[in-house]
């Protein structure tokens, strides 16, 4: 037989172990020889390869590559696989998946798989593998699905495994139908071990409730208002939307409990030099109201005497925050003494006004004895300065990220400190979209915080003639701490004297230059990276390099050096990706390779590099590169011009 007709063969034999999987006895298949199993992983599905994993591991056989062909099949035959472990690669596949399949949404993968996942079985196995819940209060059917009798012991495993809950919808909370999406809400934020919130909606009495008694003491007028009018009709409510699912004794009611932990610890009045007209008044309402409380639901069977629980939100992203939304926060935050992490995304620029407002809460919360924020994230900031404000509003945070982009007009007051203190900073994220960046600000702030470990700052924009020099002779002097270093869309084409001193001067395990045109004003350009390559070997802590898009084409054969001579780098990850490397440049960066082989498998990143210029000298290349790499790649087009561009910029 010839080959070909065996590999056929072959492959039509793993097919029908597929088709008829369910009327094989499994220990047949593990016994199968493991050059074997290897080619038969791919052909599985999900459940088929779930089932066979324990047994395989036991035989010392990963299910890695059956996993990641999954994910190639439904995200496309584009997309990189960059999970390297097999439970990374399965986790993946679970997320993916369990979303559509629990709300009824159908892709191509879904499709064609339907029969193999629409059971209460696989949605079981994948629940253990997901963390966040997102919660669509209008598709309603699956979700009065997930309070049935049937479905009780996911909605109970969902209890154990959500760490995080996504509204994504608006909730009309005087509705009768959406009585069950704030059952499950209950379920997953006060049994269960859920601690974040993520609401991308566009309505402050959504986030007034999700805010209602898990942490904030502060009480919504109109939520006080609402829960009010509605007093004796949630039971009636949540009742009928419990029936129609079959749910054995069910009663819903808004019960009231009063506790002394209901109410407020006076803050200290805000040091900030902006007071607002409704606090001078005395008409901001920080005291709970005696008769209002979150509602409780007896059916869950509740052990214990009194009330459910009530959970606490730890972490909090509101991505659609408006000047309403903005406002529920403001009034919240001087009593959410549990909040450890705080991310606010705009479609627009804050206004001055708000965030002002903004800071204003963060003062009086950051003032309390009790306060925990340690995290915060805000876009769009209008201008770097007003990182002044919320910094001296929330000194003791320790990791801060901020989006900037200034816009053509407005004035905004300027922040009234002009020394920043020392700081206890550990992460710093700056994205800027500015017609020209403060530097000396973002150096100055840099100045004030030894403790600094990560650094990301992406489009830093100076004038013609100057030079982001001075922030790297900041991170050199006053940054020792620093571990992560990502340089983005920053024009450092003559700081390479200034990067070698901070590497002489540094113990960093990541360095990131991506789209830096790291060697544009460079004479000679193999020289230039040879001494950035010397530079690099001296930092035996290093284990990742980001060089993408800095246009090294040729002048990338200089990297295998960074294996050579007998102190090798640690590097473990090397993204070179967009630097429009040809098929025979790659070849002899293969070549090389070879010669100065990593200590450890190294992941290469080959994304964006035009390869169908030459498709056999490039194959060439990687089948010398595989035994010593983990390749990270994705089809490219030659004929696609905006991707010649990309690669060329």
């Amino acid at each position: 037989m010839h080959g070909a007709e065996q590999t056929s063969l072959k492959k039509t034999c793993l097919q029908v172990v597929r088709k008829h999987f369910a009327a094989l006895d499994t220990e047949h298949v593990l016994d199968l020889p493991a050059a074997l199993i290897e080619e038969l992983l791919p052909q599985l599905t999900v459940c088929q390869l779930d089932e066979l994993q324990p047994g395989l591991n036991q035989r010392g056989i990963s299910t890695h590559c059956g996993w990641a062909g999954i994910l190639k099949d439904i995200c496309g035959p584009n997309y990189a696989v960059d999970l390297f472990t097999e439970d990374e690669a399965k986790h993946e596949v679970m997320r993916v998946l369990f979303t559509p399949l629990f709300y009824g949404l159908t892709n191509n993968f879904v499709q064609k798989n339907i029969t193999n996942l629409n059971t209460l079985s696989f949605m079981l196995a994948a629940a253990k593998y997901i963390k966040h819940f997102s919660l669509y209060p209008s598709l309603h059917n699956p979700l009065r699905g997930l309070i049935s009798e049937q479905q009780r012991p996911l909605l109970n495993l969902l209890e154990k495994q959500i760490e995080s809950v996504g509204v994504l919808k608006s909730i009309d909370l005087s509705k009768r139908k959406t009585q069950t999406a704030l059952y499950i809400l209950h379920r997953l934020l006060d049994h269960g071990v859920a601690k974040k919130i993520v609401v991308d909606v566009q309505c402050p009495i959504v986030l007034a409730w999700l805010l209602h008694g898990r942490g904030s003491q502060y009480e919504h007028p109109e939520l006080k208002n609402l829960m009010l009018s509605k007093k004796g009709s949630f039971d009636g409510d949540l009742q009928a939307a419990s029936a129609s699912a079959d749910v054995a004794s069910c009663s819903a009611g808004l019960e009231t409990r009063a506790s002394e932990d209901d109410q407020v610890i006076p803050c200290k009045r805000s040091k900030l030099d902006f007071v607002s007209s409704e606090e001078e008044s005395g008409k901001a309402n920080f005291t709970v109201h005696p008769q209002v409380h979150f509602p409780t639901f007896p059916m869950c069977d509740y052990p214990l005497e009194g009330a459910c629980p009530r959970g606490q939100i730890e972490c909090l992203e509101v991505r659609r925050c408006g000047s309403f939304s903005l406002r529920v926060l403001k009034s919240s935050l001087p009593t959410f003494y549990c909040l450890r992490s705080l991310t606010l995304n705009s479609s627009a620029i804050f206004g001055g006004s708000d965030l002002l407002d903004l800071a204003r809460g963060l003062k009086r919360l950051s003032e309390s004895s009790r306060c925990s924020l340690t995290h915060l994230s805000v876009a769009f900031l209008p201008c770097t300065r007003f990182m002044e404000v919320l910094l001296d509003a929330v000194p003791e945070v320790t990791s801060l990220h901020v989006e900037i982009l200034s816009m053509m007009w407005g004035s905004y007051p300027q922040a009234a400190k002009s020394d920043v203190p020392e700081l206890p900073l550990q992460k710093l994220k700056i994205r800027i979209t500015e017609f020209q960046t403060d530097l000396n600000f973002i150096t100055s702030v840099l100045s004030c915080a030894p403790h600094l470990t990560s650094l990301h700052i992406t489009g830093i924009n100076i004038p013609t003639g100057c030079s982001v020099s001075q922030l790297l002779t900041t991170l050199s002097e006053s940054n020792h701490c620093l571990r992560s270093l990502n340089l983005e869309d920053s024009n450092l084409s003559d700081c390479l004297p200034d990067i070698l001193n901070l590497l002489r001067n540094c113990q960093l395990e990541e360095l990131w230059f991506n789209d830096c045109r790291l060697l544009e004003k460079c004479s000679d350009k193999e020289e230039a990276l040879q001494q950035l390559v010397s530079a690099l070997k001296r930092v035996p802590s290093l284990h990742t390099l980001g060089l993408a898009q800095n246009r090294l084409t040729k002048n990338v054969c200089v990297l295998s050096e960074l294996f050579s001579g007998s102190s090798p780098s640690s590097v473990k990850h090397l993204n070179i990706s967009s630097n429009f490397i040809q098929p025979a440049e790659l070849l002899e960066f293969a070549h090389r390779l070879r010669t100065h082989r990593p200590p450890q498998r190294l992941t290469l990143d080959l994304r964006m590099n035009p390869g169908d210029r030459d498709p056999d000298t490039w194959n060439a290349a990687l089948n010398l590169l595989r035994p010593l790499c983990v390749l990270l790649m994705e089809r490219w087009k030659s004929t696609d011009t905006m991707v010649d561009h990309i690669s060329n910029m």
